[in-house]
């Protein structure tokens, strides 16, 4: 390529083209040599004065680099810069060019300009089988839109430019949007156009029969006659190839009819627009191509950086199309189309089909995957018309059907649906955000839809040319679904055992929070625990701190975390996601004890606590009383330095040793005079037990704690038997030993002629002949099989 451009005439545009390769080359580039880091600039808010002699290009383009990546220092940001190849560097030179062109002498550039405008509408409108149209570019997605209504507004009201409002003021106009349209929408064309809110009608989609995400045709011609005989205007309906959501088509064909009827512009959006270039197309995406203008988002279906977006349209006006600003008479509106004018043609007809195509089997090949798979529901069923996958995990329950489409049942079973459905919400939510840390190539995100509740969406036509999205990353995808899907049924089977299990233990309360993806929460109430009151509790934290502690460091394969209660200061315990081998009475049972324990000890340690308070009190008052007693004995002059030396050198005084000592485990002051005397430190008074621990159920080697055993009664009996039998064994091996296996062998331990040792084997045969049945009376059962 570097060949190529040195051949060329003007230099200029060979040196631009090398040195933007040359600056993304840079720019992408992450890695930097120590020279680099050395000089790098530290990041400040205020920027430092400019250099006197200026800098190069690489040392600018350096600095850029820098604020792109930021600092390494920096925790790793989850976003990076996308993968730019040949083609995003077409797009990124078209606005070089731009500025470039854009010197050229008057004429020069008028030519210039209309035939990339040409090209570009000509190439577009016969990719998509837009016949006869024509083009408005905009970087805003939505500004095409904007300005198409205001070609309506003029088109529908001949004294707009001489009256201004006081005609839409006679007579409002009225803009139809879809209920599943792009939020923000209708608030983003009343603010451009300067219109009321009123003026906006939200068409509702389908609720009886078809898709819910479908426009309703008969219900928005209702609205239609009603607004005309209310002395309004219908002005523009909004449909939808690909709902924002979803992806669903509203029933283009019956709305073209029906805007025809009425006089309504009729204009088209989404994503499926994009199929319009592949050789089969649904017919109701075909039937698009009649609608009075569309907009086109070829820069993520192509995967191009920085290409504006295209409206395309039909009208015969162009005084109103000027006034409009759907066409400017500017050379710098007209070079907008100069970065998607090179980039089509570097992709060529085959390239633009190929992608789009790619996209399309990406999603068909998701979707028939995802059929074979067991409790997950897709929502888009129509795989041909969209190139969009929604599904989400949904575990049926036997009455779901049944609630439906009986009669009301109680207040209660709306409230039990409604925490169902926030729970398979909340596991929607959390499988989501698995699938996008292990398949990142697949573009997925979650959404949160009215009716079905938590969703994920496959969108390769926006994604998947941008990351490089392949047919190994699909099932790498379906392949980790099948992967959580235990995971998720079982958690949400065992959420009510869990939720009877907490309601039946003394101490422990179910803390019901829906939107927690996991087993459920729960909370200790110690004994000082306030249960009417919901502020901060410095004890309770204490607690459940040292319980979430204790339960992590059992190295289970369940998480736990710790935060407050929904609406809540209170501290509580989170348990993650389980397997179907968890034993939920086991985890109850080790949650309650370990919180009993931990509350017990803070106790146990708060009354020593008062306990040595009070001794240090105690032995200070006994050590003062002694002193003033040994003066009142030793007399006042004893205690002069020199005088006292002199007096005990003549007359010894003799006074017994008296210390005292504190008894942690009695809490009480002792005399010392029994370790003076008898030289032995006393043991005291024999300490309280401890508080009672939890004994765990006996796991077999190397199973993990709260672990259903995956062996049956039969096989755990027989295990305990030949086990017992072993341990029975060793124990007659220590206490026998193998010399001792005949009554003429002697001991090494004693003399031959010892009858000590005589006596010991010859008791010995006599209790094995007296017990035949059982080898071993005598031998307790080791504690570990109890």
């Amino acid at each position: 390529m570097d060949a190529s451009l040195e051949k060329m005439a003007d230099p200029t545009l060979a040196e631009m083209g090398k040195n933007l390769k040359e600056a993304m080359k840079m720019l992408e580039s992450s890695q930097r040599t120590e020279e680099e880091n050395e000089k790098k600039p530290l990041s400040e808010d205020i920027p430092g004065p400019l250099q006197g002699s200026g800098q190069d290009m690489v040392s600018v383009l350096q600095l850029v680099q820098n604020l792109m990546h930021g600092d390494e220092d920096e925790e790793p940001q989850s976003t990076r810069i996308q993968n730019i190849g040949e083609q995003g560097h077409m797009a990124l030179l078209g606005h070089s060019l731009g500025a470039y062109i854009s010197t050229l002498d008057k004429e020069r550039l008028r030519k210039l300009t209309t035939r990339i405008l040409s090209d570009t509408t000509l190439w577009l409108c016969r990719i998509f089988r837009y016949e006869n149209g024509c083009a408005y570019f905009h970087e805003e997605e939505r500004e095409g839109l904007a300005k198409i209504c205001r070609l309506a507004i003029h088109s529908r009201y001949e004294d707009f430019v001489v009256d201004g409002f006081n005609v839409l003021y006679n007579k409002k106009p009225v803009v139809y949007l879809s209920a599943a349209a792009r939020p923000g929408l209708g608030q983003y064309l009343c603010n451009q156009l300067g219109l009321p809110f009123p003026c906006l009608c939200r068409v509702p989609c389908n609720t009886m029969f078809g898709s819910q995400h479908q426009m309703d045709v008969a219900f928005l011609e209702k609205l239609i006659k009603d607004d005309i005989e209310r002395g309004r205007l219908p002005l523009l309906l909004v449909a939808n190839a690909g709902t924002a959501a979803v992806g669903h088509t509203d029933k283009i064909g019956r709305l073209k009819e029906l805007c025809e009827q009425y006089g309504i512009w009729l204009h088209v959006e989404g994503v499926n627009l994009a199929t319009l270039a592949l050789g089969y197309v649904s017919s109701s995406v075909l039937a698009a191509t009649k609608c009075d203008s569309m907009t086109l988002t070829p820069g993520p279906w192509l995967g191009l950086p920085a290409v504006p977006a295209v409206t395309l349209y039909k009208h015969d006006d162009p005084a109103l199309t000027l006034v409009a600003g759907l066409t400017s008479n500017k050379p710098s509106d007209k070079l907008r189309a100069l970065p998607l004018w090179l980039s089509l043609q570097y992709l060529g007809l085959d390239g633009i089909v190929e992608r789009i195509k790619h996209a399309c089997q990406l999603s068909q090949r998701l979707q028939e995957n995802l059929k074979k798979v067991n409790n997950i529901k897709i929502l888009v069923e129509d795989a041909l018309s969209s190139p969009v996958v929604v599904f989400r995990f949904s575990q049926e329950l036997p009455s779901s059907d049944t609630v439906s489409k009986a009669v009301p049942a109680p207040s209660v079973a709306p409230s039990a649906i409604g925490r169902e459905r926030q729970s398979c919400d909340a596991l929607n939510r959390w499988l989501g955000e698995q699938l996008k840390q292990l398949v990142p190539a697949s573009g997925l995100t979650v959404m949160d839809l009215e009716v079905e509740g938590m969703c994920v969406r496959f969108s390769p036509l926006m994604t998947a040319a941008v990351l490089g999205t392949r047919g190994e990353d699909v099932d790498e995808l379906v392949t980790c679904i099948q992967s959580k899907l235990p995971v998720l049924t079982c958690t949400l089977q065992l959420r009510e055992e869990f939720k009877q299990e907490v309601e039946g233990t003394a101490g422990l309360l179910y803390v019901d929070d829906p939107n927690w993806p996991g087993i459920g929460v729960v909370r200790y109430e110690h004994a000082n625990d306030d249960k009417s009151s919901l502020k901060s509790d410095p004890e309770g934290e204490k607690i459940h701190a040292g319980l979430l502690k204790k339960l992590n460091e059992l190295e289970s394969d369940l998480t736990f975390k710790m935060g407050p209660e929904y609406k809540s200061m209170k501290s509580c315990i989170y348990i993650g996601m389980a397997s179907d081998d968890i034993d939920i009475s086991e985890l109850v049972e080790t949650i309650a004890v370990t919180a009993r324990e931990i509350e017990e000890n803070s106790r146990l340690l708060e009354n020593m606590t008062e306990a040595v308070q009070k001794g240090i009190q105690e032995a200070q008052s006994q050590l003062q009383k002694a002193n003033e007693e040994r003066l009142l004995e030793e007399g006042v002059l004893r205690q002069i330095p020199l005088v006292g030396s002199v007096l005990n050198w003549f007359s010894p005084v003799q006074t017994s040793q008296k210390g005292r000592t504190f008894n942690l485990t009695a809490g009480s002051l002792e005399s010392t005079e029994h370790t003076y005397v008898y030289k032995v430190q006393g043991t005291g008074v024999t300490p309280p037990p401890t508080p009672s621990g939890f004994h765990s159920k006996p796991r077999l080697p190397g199973q993990k704690p709260f672990k259903r055993s995956l062996r049956g009664s039969d096989a755990m009996s027989e295990t305990s038997s030949v086990s017992h039998i072993e341990d029975l064994e060793k124990v007659e091996h220590l206490s026998i030993g193998p010399e001792q296996s005949s009554p003429e062998a002697p001991s090494p331990e004693q003399p031959p002629g010892d009858p000590c040792a005589q006596v010991s084997q010859t008791e010995v045969l006599q209790n094995k002949t007296q017990h035949p049945a059982d080898d071993h009376p005598q031998v307790e059962e080791p504690e570990s099989l109890r």
